[in-house]
């Protein structure tokens, strides 16, 4: 049960100025996206919602149910991002929705002629085949997953860029759109490695790092050893994985440490200082913090959420 970074609160609807009880819609629009934020104050089932465009959407209040073409339904929750392609029909619930338990969602519609061409810019200038040939590309496979901090920031700030009077917000929307594109793209490349990494650790030298790394979680992993497990410098080696996952090799060492506290608090019964030597992180101090800070609550309190 990983806890997730929730988007920050955004001002509800004035009643009077409502115009639906389900999906009341406000519209904020940019040169290359269009921000909308969705609002619903009964229960309803089944609610049809297309977009022409590409589209980010993340919950920010209460809970849906989601149905997409060809996918077993799923709880949609505040923390939790979602993307669509382009003229793709989602079916919504809105079980628990009320006057006083509104659900709130944002939808960011991303024009598609701007995502084909940072796409093309992204391969042109930052994709080096004979390193790794992979292109940037956006995989709708992975269509649902957690907002982490980095993540949540972006669309904090596009919320407020794209609701904003600022005559330059069409700039500012440009640049953290385009970092927001980036990360979901990072994260999906890096699950999409993770996912694969028993079947190809022998085909390319982050499948072989992925997994050395899995093998030896609990043990003291340096990074001149990942250095020359992928036959680079260090140097080197640090920029390349930092380019290819968006985080640095130590964070995403501490992130899958984290992860292993997660599944061992859940279901073990070791004290928290078992559980963080077991994870690797030899100073239970040092482990309480990084828990706290990727969780955003302490080893213990988390336990005991798991636990009720």
């Amino acid at each position: 049960m990983p806890v997730k970074s929730p988007l920050q609160k955004i001002s509800l609807t004035d009643p009077r100025r409502l115009q639906t009880l389900t999906e009341n819609r406000r519209i904020f629009n940019l040169q290359n996206c269009e921000l909308n934020v969705f609002e619903s104050y009964e229960s309803s089932y089944l609610v049809p919602l297309t977009f022409g465009d590409f589209v980010i959407t993340s919950m920010v209040r209460g809970k849906k149910i989601m149905h997409l073409p060809d996918q077993p339904a799923f709880e949609y929750l505040p923390g939790e991002s979602v993307i669509v392609p382009a003229r793709e029909t989602m079916l919504i619930d809105f079980p628990e929705a009320a006057a006083e338990n509104p659900t709130q969602c944002i939808a960011l519609a991303v024009d598609s002629d701007y995502i084909r061409h940072t796409l093309e810019y992204l391969n042109g200038h930052y994709n080096n085949a004979d390193d790794e040939p992979a292109d940037w590309q956006l995989h709708f496979s992975q269509y649902h997953f957690n907002n982490d901090t980095d993540v949540t920031a972006l669309i904090d700030k596009l919320i407020r860029i794209c609701s904003s009077t600022d005559r330059s917000k069409n700039i500012y929307a440009d640049l953290n759109l385009k970092e927001l594109l980036i990360r979901i793209l990072q994260s999906q490349h890096l699950r999409l490695l993770e996912e694969n990494a028993e079947d190809n650790n022998n085909k390319s030298r982050l499948h072989f790092v992925l997994q050395y790394i899995h093998e030896h979680l609990t043990e003291k992993i340096q990074v001149d050893t990942l250095s020359r497990q992928a036959y680079l410098s260090r140097n080197i080696f640090f920029k390349w994985f930092k380019h290819q996952f968006g985080l640095t090799p130590l964070e995403y060492i501490t992130r899958e440490r984290i992860r292993l506290a997660r599944q061992l608090l859940a279901e073990e019964n070791d004290s928290v200082s078992e559980v963080g030597q077991q994870c690797g992180f030899s100073d239970v101090n040092y482990f309480v913090r990084a828990f706290k800070r990727s969780e955003g609550l302490t080893p213990g309190a988390y336990r005991l959420i798991c636990r009720k």
